[in-house]
């Protein structure tokens, strides 16, 4: 228990430097702009919509199924909104809690003491989770990983009672393995390899099979009892994985070139090289964890298209490395066979240890370290073919027995992230991890405990344990020192530079516009397009900064770019519309707003920024004709609009154009309505209070127009627009002194806009005072 809560309080401790960061990245599409965590969104939706907040059978939809994470961001929002502190704050007692859960696992395989609490201190430690901690979306792997391991305890209970306990106690354990990992994978999709990695551990560990003995055990039936079991495992994966097929759709997700170039790559030979190297750095990654990203995407790792690339030689060896250590614990596990039955000797040594020692005594023979039990070569010591399984409550599995697990552990889970079975919408993302460390943390461990063991001076294993220590101090400096890149967006894009220059540069460029550096985000958007000069969200964004700093004839030619690399990039036309209508072109400005509505919203990334930006084309569209006298032109733009306007699009100044329109048209019984509908959707929308008290003065409701000028005086006291609407008011009520007076506040606040300007002169001539 001991190990357990220093290593829990060790992961607290390391990440509380994260509780002041801010809302990072990902985290504001999962959280800041997602609908499902809105009070007034259903909360079903959490279960029909994918993890950014998209209709799940959405061809543009992530296909990201993680209702449960998702559901803990709006328990989040419901408690203290959008302040990051508490969305941060979970994270860190997540993964306290998943350490402490890790470390029992440790002391199950390989006992209490030393080499569990290493274990632990090394997954608490390592910086390879700063991603799933420090970013709130990581929350995702986190209780992912909370589940897979809860389940997989379950199911290792489940083994250590059979033969010991009742029915109903071993299927409450069983069932409870199941559901835990039904839980696991609706926090994320890994984590049902859950099911794959309790059938090794009844396999490897709790019956000590090896690989001749898995094929007759197949082949021949024998243990029925374990066959079962897998069986019902595998089955219960078919079922989940079925079951999420279907949720989404029967179709897979569709990435960008840019996400996975790889996979986009027409060359076979250059997708299997960079796929088989994907691994490889990945594991590179949790050996020295010296370099990390936000984003891996684009050319962050270049392709391997050719068999000379150096970098093939990495993945040869990593492969390699694999394989023998695999066949280093089959090779173990024979001889030791060999060994005892020729011998006849029972050498009771669990995992190094003899007695309780904890592999701190040396031994003369390191295969009798790997034995728990003589193997009895007489008929009572088989059970249906196979050995009988140790007794789990009272002895340890062997050395090789857990490193089979740990190499199963870490590559499992790993398996949904290597393309093999399908495409996957990344090049690295360090948070997907956060699981498979816990293999690597406990082949460390047993390497370490090992190593310890076959040393015979005390001085050698002193200088080891002071490594141990080492690694574990250079790990925690480095975790809190890369928390401090996760603090804000603009660390955190400032430390990406040097992996993924082109994203890097590009999302700094939008945080230094946010604070007002527009020079310099400038040269950030033409920095990453230097690395990449197709990223068409870079073109649009430059384009963008260059509208608003009054650079039209720029900002047209990047419009253009970003609309010649994503043609169906529907924000770039709206902009585009916008300059030319305001420019005079309007014939021009008419051909891109019915361009961008067209567009259909079928494989996007973001489907409800699209549906935004064409509602906004229409809006735009409309009111150019509505300008031209246009009217039922106008309205059928209008109505169209309010049919593809998506949930959050702001429908205020859409409705209250919609009210002008019909008043243009005399009807006003409907522009009546559109102005109601105007100020129901945003209560102090000021046009809407403005053209509605036009409407009540024109049908004789004076004291009820006159309420609703002053609101909207009330509501923006420094808007000239509404001391002249005011003003006009008054004239046409012959209250001359007091439209003289609006009429010169108008003139004073908007003088620089010619239509105020002009009212103002016009109501003071007929006050006389000009």
């Amino acid at each position: 228990m001991f190990a357990e809560v220093l290593s829990s309080a060790v992961a607290l401790l390391l990440y509380v430097n994260t509780l002041g960061a801010d809302f990072c990245y990902d985290d504001s599409r999962a959280i800041k702009t997602n609908q499902d965590l809105l009070p007034e969104t259903p909360w079903t939706n959490i279960f029909y919509d994918d993890f950014w907040g998209t209709l799940l059978t959405h061809s543009g939809s992530h296909k990201s199924y993680r209702p449960l994470c998702t559901l803990s961001f709006r328990l989040n929002y419901a408690v203290d909104g959008l302040d990051p502190w508490g969305y941060h704050l979970v994270n860190v007692l997540l993964h306290s809690a998943v350490t402490g859960l890790f470390t029992s696992l440790a002391c199950l395989l390989i006992g209490e003491g030393l080499w569990s609490l290493l274990a632990g201190l090394l997954f608490a430690s390592h910086p390879i989770h700063t991603e799933a901690v420090a970013g709130i979306v990581g929350r995702a792997d986190e209780g992912a990983a909370l589940f897979f391991l809860l389940s997989l305890l379950c199911y290792i209970n489940h083994c250590r009672l059979r033969g010991h306990a009742g029915f109903c106690r071993l299927m409450a354990w069983f069932l409870g393995s199941l559901g835990c990992a039904a839980c696991s994978m609706l926090w994320k999709e890994l984590g049902v390899t859950v099911l794959a990695v309790s059938a090794l551990y009844d396999i490897c560990v709790f019956h000590r099979l090896k690989l001749r003995q898995i094929i007759m055990l197949v082949y021949k039936r024998q243990n029925i009892p374990l066959l079962l079991n897998v069986f019902f495992l595998a089955a219960w994966g078919v079922i989940l994985l079925a079951c999420r097929f279907y949720w989404m759709g029967n179709k897979p997700p569709n990435f960008s070139n840019s996400d996975n170039p790889a996979a986009d790559s027409p060359s076979f030979l250059t997708r299997t090289l960079t796929f088989f190297h994907l691994p490889a750095m990945n594991f590179w990654l949790l050996l020295c964890p010296d370099t990390l990203s936000f984003d891996w995407s684009m050319d962050a790792l270049p392709l391997i298209r050719t068999f000379a690339n150096l970098r093939n030689f990495p993945t040869v060896g990593f492969y390699l490395g694999l394989m023998l250590l695999a066949w280093f614990s089959l090779r173990t596990n024979k001889q030791m066979t060999k060994h005892k039955e020729t011998n006849g000797k029972s050498h009771h040594y669990t995992n190094g240890r003899n007695g309780n020692s904890n592999g701190h005594s040396y031994h003369h023979n390191e295969d009798e370290h790997m034995n728990n039990l003589p193997i009895d070569t007489h008929s009572n010591g088989t059970q249906n073919g196979t050995k009988k399984p140790y007794d789990n409550r009272t002895q340890l599995p062997t050395t090789e027995n857990v490193v089979v697990f740990s190499l199963g552990l870490l590559a499992i889970p790993f398996l949904p992230a290597t393309n093999l079975f399908f495409y996957v919408g990344f090049v690295i993302a360090e948070r997907v991890l956060y699981i498979p460390s816990m293999g690597f943390c406990l082949l460390v461990a047993v390497g370490m405990r090992s190593l310890y063991i076959r040393m015979r001076r005390q001085s050698s294993r002193t200088v080891l344990l002071y490594l141990s220590a080492a690694v574990l101090l250079l790990f925690g400096i480095k975790t809190v020192l890369r928390n401090q890149d996760w603090q804000n967006e603009e660390m955190l894009y400032q430390s990406g530079i040097y992996v993924n220059p082109a994203k890097a540069w590009g999302n700094l460029g939008n945080v230094l516009k946010s604070q007002g550096k527009m020079e310099k985000a400038e040269q950030a958007y033409r920095n990453a397009l230097y690395y990449r000069s197709n990223m068409a969200d870079m073109l649009y964004n430059l384009g963008l900064l260059l509208q608003e700093s009054n650079k039209f004839s720029e900002a047209l030619h990047f419009y253009k770019l970003a609309i010649g690399s994503r043609p169906t990039l529907a924000s770039a036309y709206l902009n585009t519309g916008i300059i030319l209508m305001n420019q005079g072109r309007l014939d021009e400005a008419k051909r891109t707003f019915l361009t961008c509505s067209d567009i259909p919203d079928e494989n996007l990334k973001d489907p409800h920024a699209h549906k935004s930006s064409v509602a906004s084309c229409l809006y735009n569209l409309g009111k150019l004709l509505h300008e031209q006298g246009h009217q039922e032109e106008a309205l059928s733009v209008f109505q169209e609009a309010t049919q593809k306007m998506p949930r959050q699009f702001a429908p205020q100044s859409l409705y209250n154009m919609m009210g002008e329109a019909y008043m243009r048209l005399n009807k006003l019984t409907e522009a009546e309505h559109w102005y109601r509908e105007s100020l129901r959707a945003k209560p102090d929308h000021i046009p809407a209070h403005l053209t509605y008290g036009k409407l009540l003065s024109m049908t004789g409701q004076k004291a009820e127009a006159e309420r609703y000028f002053l609101k909207a005086i009330q509501l923006d006291p420094t808007k000239g627009n509404c001391y002249m609407h005011y003003g006009q008011f008054l004239l046409e009520e012959s209250r001359l002194v007091e439209a003289a007076e609006m009429a010169k506040k108008a003139a004073r606040l908007d003088s620089g806009e010619f239509d105020v300007v002009f009212s103002a002169a016009h109501m003071l001539r007929n006050d006389g005072s000009v």
